[in-house]
C-alpha cells in the first residue's frame, strides 16, 4: 500500500467531510428516500430519483474519502529550513520570462490547491521544486510549454 504524505492541517480537513458525510449528510438522504417511498409509485417518483442520486453521490464521496484517508501518511511541518525546498515549506519564485511572482506551499496530493497557493510535491513544479536552493534555477515543463524560474525565497 503506497502511503501519500499530507500535512496534519489536510488530514483533519478530510477526516472533518468524512465524519460530515457519515453522520449528517447520509442519514439526511436516507430519510429523503424513505419520504419519496412514502408517496406510492417510485417508478414515476422525480423525488425518489433525486434523492437515490444524490445518495449515490454521497457514498462515492464517502468511498474516495476513506479510502484517501487509508493512504494518507501525516508529515509535521518544518520549523525552519536548511536552505532546501522540503515537504511543507513556501517557496517563493519568479518565472523569468514574465516576471511574475509567485508563492507555494508544497503539500501532499490530497491537498493540493493552487487557488490556495498549495500545490502537490507530485506536480511537475513541486518534483522541480524538492531539494533545491535559493538562487537555484529551474525549467517546468507546463501546459503552456517549458517556464524557466528562479526560487527567490524558501520559508518554513
Amino acid at each position: 500500500m503506497t502511503r501519500v504524505p499530507i500535512t496534519k492541517e489536510g488530514y483533519e480537513k478530510l477526516k472533518s467531510e468524512l465524519q460530515r458525510l457519515q453522520k449528517e449528510e447520509r442519514p439526511l438522504v436516507i430519510r429523503a428516500i424513505e419520504e419519496a417511498r412514502a408517496h406510492g409509485d417510485i417508478s414515476e417518483n422525480a423525488e425518489f430519483e433525486a434523492a437515490k442520486e444524490k445518495q449515490a453521490l454521497i457514498e462515492g464521496r464517502i468511498s474516495e474519502l476513506t479510502e484517501k484517508v487509508a493512504h494518507s501518511q501525516i508529515v509535521e511541518l518544518p520549523q525552519h529550513v536548511d536552505g532546501r525546498v522540503i515537504f511543507g515549506c513556501k517557496v517563493v519564485v519568479e518565472d523569468l520570462e514574465t516576471g511574475e511572482v509567485s508563492s507555494y506551499r508544497l503539500v501532499g496530493p490530497y491537498e493540493a490547491d493552487v487557488q490556495a497557493g498549495t500545490i502537490s510535491v507530485v506536480s511537475p513544479l513541486g518534483k522541480a521544486l524538492i531539494g533545491r536552493e535559493e538562487g537555484d534555477e529551474i525549467k517546468v515543463q507546463t501546459p503552456k510549454g517549458v517556464r524557466n524560474m528562479e526560487i527567490l525565497e524558501i520559508q518554513p
